[in-house]
């Protein structure tokens, strides 16, 4: 059988969710009111049923995300919030807290990524709890993303191949908590990751003052899809729910080319999850959009060079370095060529330095600002003007190819059509209709006015005509085929689409004796759900301690240490304790090499909660 593989794209609001599908994704993830993992990208239901109702139109699919915990006392207003996006058409909840798989909710259910799946036995427990889909932890390998589908039956594994990363394991990172009252896990993470730190040894002294020693690139597997999709890899996930449309537009554009181009050579063994073409008026290139630049992080296994350390803002492309230096403006040699009205960033030993391109002549750059421009500076791209025009500009539309076939009689007109997906209308207009003149091709005439179709969603592919010699005016035929496409329409948004909405028995069990502080059991629920499923002890969450110092508040397959070229495995020159400063915030390093991972300690004095 063939396996269906899906683009999902995020969306901030109503906009950039239409956006979204129009360019191409299959399915669209966004917020819901409350209790979703990014609070500034909150949606009414409103507006989720009205982004549900223009996916389904192309089978496409929506996906809300309640995926923070949740305490006892919200227990029934997160209820109340799932009930309310279920009733607005949704094809399933995304969820951190297993309070929301103990409600007994009618919708198909998503383990979030903040779950913290990332092992095999962990997604089989989850499968084994009804859950269709699994969001996998953006630092797996590919080897540990096949382990992962050799030990699960038919569960879906999602993966991030695109977008910023989360230094620390989705879902048990406690850095944002442990410097101010704002946490990951409700939704308003303060992206303490970057910051820029001193790293410090036992002593005191500093190694290295003022660098975003814990801000990594942005994730782009574009390179990776297919060896994704042999391993097992159902749907694959750009990063964004705070990102503006033009990144939308973009990146969803060039994922559905890379896709697509996979999807033509490869048909016998996969298809595509919603149907349409998606037309556009620019080419797509994620450079030219929000990027800290790329890396594969931790997909082909660990290595060094998934750091930013210089700065955690979007640099973008490369576009040349400084080779002269004259009064308010720069001479520059590279490949790419600059235009009026772009943004800019300097990189040199000083820093990063940013401003706008006022004027451009030949290889002549007058900046706004001369600050920061040296001799051998690398110049980036932050904003092409020019590309950001033409994404605003582009007429895009998707449209589902449609094949018809128009029957004349001296009874009237008889249309049937079928879509791309199979989908079929017929339906028969009366009308007292005579033989055609021989000056009359009625074939080419049919053919003519029931290719158009207008703004609707469809694309005429072609169009049979038996009974061409009876003649039939062009406004009847326009309004037979109007009425057929309005038909064919009301078909598609009635139709029913694949769910799976499991139960879960209680029979699995889970991987380990103790749920552990850092899995966050933060109400009743998610406890029952836990003993339900054998757990002998439930730790008190992290989520409601008084404070984390003390405490473990970041894991990480992120190791400054191999970052640096100081890796405790290859015979470092740096030696002992190492520490991270920011303020009044200090974090001891620990490094686990067997497992091969990175965690912070908060060593700062006790901040109350």
């Amino acid at each position: 059988m063939k396996r269906t593989v899906e683009l999902l794209a995020p969306a901030k609001d109503l906009e950039a969710a239409i956006a979204a599908i129009d360019h191409g994704a299959d399915a669209v993830y966004m917020g819901g009111a409350r209790f979703g993992a990014r609070r500034a990208a909150a949606n009414s239901v409103d507006d989720v049923a009205r982004a549900a109702e223009y996916a389904h139109r192309y089978g496409a699919r929506l996906y809300a995300a309640l995926n923070t915990v949740i305490f006892d006392d919200e227990l029934a207003e997160a209820e109340r919030a799932a009930r309310e996006l279920i009733a607005a058409d949704v094809d399933a909840l995304i969820v951190q807290d297993m309070a929301l798989r103990q409600m007994s909710l009618p919708v198909e259910l998503h383990a979030s990524t903040q779950a913290g799946c990332m092992t095999a036995e962990d997604a089989a427990f989850l499968e084994g709890c009804g859950f269709a889909r699994v969001i996998l932890e953006r630092a797996l390998s590919i080897d540990e993303i096949r382990d992962i589908r050799r030990a699960t039956h038919d569960i879906d594994l999602e993966c991030f191949v695109h977008g910023a990363i989360c230094v620390g394991y989705s879902g048990r990172c406690f850095l944002s908590r442990s410097m101010s009252p704002r946490s990951g896990n409700r939704g308003e993470c303060s992206q303490p990751c970057r910051l820029p730190y001193d790293l410090t040894d036992a002593a005191g002294r500093t190694v290295i003052a003022g660098k975003h020693l814990l801000s990594v690139r942005d994730m782009d597997l574009s390179q990776h899809l297919e060896e994704m999709m042999d391993a097992g890899v159902t749907s694959f996930k750009i990063e964004g729910r705070l990102k503006d449309v033009r990144y939308i537009k973009n990146v969803v554009s060039y994922y559905r080319d890379r896709l697509d181009g996979i999807l033509a050579r490869r048909w016998r063994d996969y298809t595509r999850s919603s149907c349409g073409r998606s037309e556009r008026e620019f080419e797509p290139d994620p450079s030219k959009s929000f990027t800290r630049g790329a890396t594969e992080y931790m997909f082909s296994g660990k290595s060094r060079g998934v750091a930013s350390f210089d700065t955690p803002k979007a640099v973008g492309e490369y576009v040349g370095r400084v080779t002269g230096i004259a009064r308010g403006s720069f001479r520059m040699e590279g490949a790419a060529t600059l235009a009026a009205g772009d943004g800019i960033c300097a990189v040199s030993a000083a820093g990063v330095a940013g401003t706008n391109v006022n004027r451009v002549e030949g290889a002549t750059v007058e900046p706004n600002r001369m600050a920061g421009i040296t001799v051998g500076a690398e110049i980036y791209r932050n904003y092409d003007h020019r590309f950001s025009q033409a994404l605003d500009r582009s007429r895009t539309r998707r449209t589902i190819g449609v094949w018809a076939r128009v029957a004349m009689s001296t009874g009237g007109v008889g249309l049937r059509l079928v879509d791309e997906q199979g989908v079929e209308v017929r339906l028969w207009h009366s009308a007292a209709l005579s033989d055609a003149t021989g000056l009359v091709d009625m074939v080419e005439t049919v053919r003519r006015v029931m290719g158009k179709c207008g703004g609707t969603i469809f694309r005429m592919e072609q169009v049979l005509v038996d009974g061409g010699y009876i003649f039939a005016p062009a406004s009847l035929l326009a309004e037979v085929r109007r009425e057929g496409l309005e038909a064919l329409l009301r078909e598609r948004e009635g139709l029913g689409r694949p769910h799976r909405i499991m139960e879960d028995d209680g029979s699995a069990r889970y991987p380990r004796v103790v749920v552990s502080r850092y899995e966050n059991v933060t109400n009743r629920l998610a406890a029952e759900f836990y003993r339900r499923h054998g757990a002998m002890e439930i730790e008190a969450p992290l989520e409601c301690a008084a404070t984390t110092a003390g405490e473990r508040v970041m894991v990480s397959s992120y190791c400054i240490r191999r970052e640096i070229g100081q890796c405790l495995r290859e015979r470092p020159t740096l030696r002992g304790e190492l520490y991270l400063r920011h303020g009044a915030s200090r974090y001891r390093l620990h490094f686990d090499c067997e497992r091969c991972v990175m965690s912070l300690e908060d060593c700062s004095a006790p901040r109350r909660k």
